[in-house]
């Protein structure tokens, strides 16, 4: 067992020795869902407020609301969430390349067939230029979608990562 397993094993015995949420119910208590990025330097919890049972956290690279649309729709439609806050970061390693950049250093290190794979399932791994700019555009298609009804209260934020604030963009 390597030493992350481990960890995850004692982490989670020292967790349910004093766990007491296991009567929360299915649905977001709260009723909306908090959109950001895989980033490990990103609490959530902590960083926006959420407490067990209040809202539903989707992760992916960059906090992609094209990525994440699947999993939005779940919750709306099946649990009930009413609103999106989606938070985009500085210093966000999806404004650092282009897919093709992306898709060279699978095939280097990977090869071909890795690559064509990646290809196939993810033709745009969706990197962004621009911060504010990215946060707009996803709040924009989230409002455009027909898989997200009117009624869903949306609004777009930046962490900034170097001071542990969260600003309003849209």
């Amino acid at each position: 067992m390597s030493a992350i397993q481990q960890n995850v094993e004692a982490a989670s015995a020292k967790y349910s020795e004093s766990f007491t949420k296991g009567h929360l119910a299915l649905p977001p208590a709260k009723k909306y869902l908090v959109l950001t990025c895989m980033d490990a330097r990103i609490d959530p919890a902590q960083a926006f407020g959420i407490e067990l049972g209040d809202a539903h956290v989707i992760r992916n690279a960059g906090a992609s609301a094209v990525d994440a649309l699947r999993s939005i729709v779940i919750s709306e439609q099946l649990l009930g969430t009413t609103e999106i806050v989606l938070v985009k970061h500085t210093g966000c390693g999806m404004l650092t390349f282009k897919n093709e950049d992306a898709f060279g250093i699978v095939e280097k290190n990977l090869g071909a067939e890795a690559a064509e794979e990646l290809r196939k399932h993810s033709p745009d791994l969706l990197p962004f230029p621009e911060l504010e700019k990215a946060v707009e555009e996803d709040v924009a298609f989230l409002k455009k979608s027909k898989a997200v009804p009117e009624s869903v209260t949306i609004s777009g934020w930046v962490y900034e990562v170097e001071t542990g604030k969260t600003r309003r963009v849209v």
